[in-house]
């Protein structure tokens, strides 16, 4: 009974990824090829296509750097210093992943639209948040913004301050002490709290959805554009060829992952 139970728990968990992981993402790949080779490298000479994976880059590349100093930050102030409203500010981290993306992409509508004086404002001083790639950059630091610091703040809580401390005493100031003490002992869980983030904001479908208007060629992102040319006139191509870049990088994600959760045991060995 003891050997049967590990084997019935194995068997379960391998049926339960492959019937919700290995084969969605199979039939993708599957999919985008089934036209052939040619036409699924066609697919990404459509000038809406390059126009989304530009700005889909463009994106990420605002919010990833933005999402890691800020998680620096704030990991380094919660886990080294004490406060009063700790407490208060780790549950605001953690709001993203309470609040639907739909609900965040409406909470910038509802501060940036044309309808609201804020959003007038900025409209009469040519400044364009809702519609436009200052508001897709908005959705997309909030809703990835707690991947950085989430992954940060057990690791420099297990760490805990006896290095920055013995830095101190030896006359180390600030800077000094980040870059010569706390960041090469975070660099690997930083690492893959920023592959997870950029995974995140280049994936976001929900939040850039209520915020982009989903103008072609201007505020579409690879998953606006997938949605879109599936919903229009092309989804045995265009569309699963673009969705083979997302789950590329879903797969890169995850060897990355591997990779450095192998270094981190053997680094600790």
């Amino acid at each position: 009974m003891k050997k049967i139970v590990p084997v019935i728990l194995v068997l379960i968990t391998f049926f339960y990824l492959g019937l919700f992981l290995i084969l969605p993402l199979s039939a993708i790949f599957v999919e985008a090829f089934r036209k052939g080779f040619e036409v699924y490298v066609n697919s990404f000479k459509d000038e809406y296509a390059w126009s989304a994976i530009k700005l889909t880059l463009l994106t990420a590349g605002i919010a990833v750097p933005l999402n890691v100093i800020f998680g620096v930050s704030a990991a380094w102030c919660i886990t080294k210093f004490e406060f009063r409203g700790k407490n208060i500010l780790i549950t605001l981290i953690d709001l993203p992943f309470a609040i639907s993306p739909v609900v965040a992409g409406l909470i910038f509508v509802l501060i940036f639209g044309q309808q609201t004086t804020f959003g007038a404002w900025l409209l009469s001083h040519n400044i364009k948040v809702i519609f436009a790639v200052p508001g897709l950059v908005l959705a997309t630091i909030f809703v990835t913004f707690p991947f950085v610091v989430r992954e940060l703040i057990p690791l420099m809580q297990e760490q805990g301050k006896i290095e920055e401390e013995a830095a101190v005493s030896l006359g180390a100031g600030g800077w000094s002490i980040f870059w010569r003490v706390t960041l090469p002992n975070i660099k690997w869980g930083l690492l893959y709290g920023v592959i997870l983030c950029n995974a995140r904001a280049m994936g976001e479908f929900g939040a850039v959805s209520v915020v982009s208007g989903h103008i072609r060629g201007e505020t579409n992102t690879i998953p606006l554009y997938i949605q879109t040319v599936y919903d229009g006139y092309s989804a045995g191509s265009s569309a699963f060829a673009m969705a083979t870049l997302l789950a590329a990088l879903a797969l890169v994600t995850l060897v990355v992952k591997s990779f450095i959760e192998w270094k981190v045991k053997h680094h600790e060995r």
